[in-house]
């Protein structure tokens, strides 16, 4: 078994060192270090490229939102979680424009912690229920997206299976297309949306009333 290796980037000691105490107890979670700022959290992905990275997004320095948009942006392979105590807006909707693949609050039970990790390892999105509730408020109040292209049908059936929470390998199963060519349309969907991540196009799949917002 492959283990997910997991950075993680927190300016609080005793976090770091809970979170690691936790996760090694894991068999299939390799800790590969942790970090007390955004800048130090990005050399660290450079460095030791981990799988998944735990981020906070108050830290001195460079912040956690930065250090997620300068992550997803030179290493998209690595999927970031951000893991606050923070759900106002002005740090939930940053977070999930810069990348974020998650966004947990700390008082997240442990069991609960390490499926996110799996969920975003697998390539899916996960999102505090409190989280999503602010971001449905958020995205009912706003128009389409400006400069969105016309998705062809199948392009369509993709959307909607991404807003279900669908892997890529879930969708070519439903689909019965190959895995491949499911990540062919999910990189279409994603440009002709203009957005940054399966998340951010799920969210606009519900805007769109393409699924059921519950």
């Amino acid at each position: 078994m492959t283990a997910i290796r997991v950075l993680i980037a927190d300016d609080h000691a005793v976090v770091r060192q809970g979170l690691r105490t936790l996760l090694e107890l894991q068999e299939d979670i390799a800790v590969v270090g942790d970090v007390a700022d955004g800048a130090e959290a990005v050399a660290a992905v450079r460095d030791q490229r981990p799988d998944v990275v735990l981020m906070d997004l108050v830290m001195p320095g460079t912040d956690g939102v930065e250090a997620i948009r300068q992550i997803t942006d030179e290493y998209p392979a690595t999927r970031v979680i951000a893991l606050t105590s923070f759900l106002d807006d002005d740090k939930v909707f940053p977070a999930v424009r810069a990348g974020a693949a998650g966004y947990l609050l700390k008082d997240v039970q442990p069991q609960d912690l390490v499926r996110a990790i799996h969920t975003v390892y697998g390539g899916e999105a996960l999102l505090h229920p409190a989280v999503a509730a602010r971001l449905m408020e958020e995205i009912a109040t706003h128009s389409p997206l400006p400069g969105a292209q016309v998705l062809t049908p199948r392009e369509q059936e993709v959307l909607e299976l991404i807003a279900r929470g669908l892997s890529n390998k879930r969708i070519a199963l439903e689909l019965g297309i190959a895995e491949k060519t499911v990540k062919i349309h999910v990189s279409s969907v994603l440009r002709k949306l203009g957005v940054a991540d399966r998340t951010q196009a799920a969210l606009h799949a519900v805007r769109e009333r393409l699924v059921d917002p519950q």
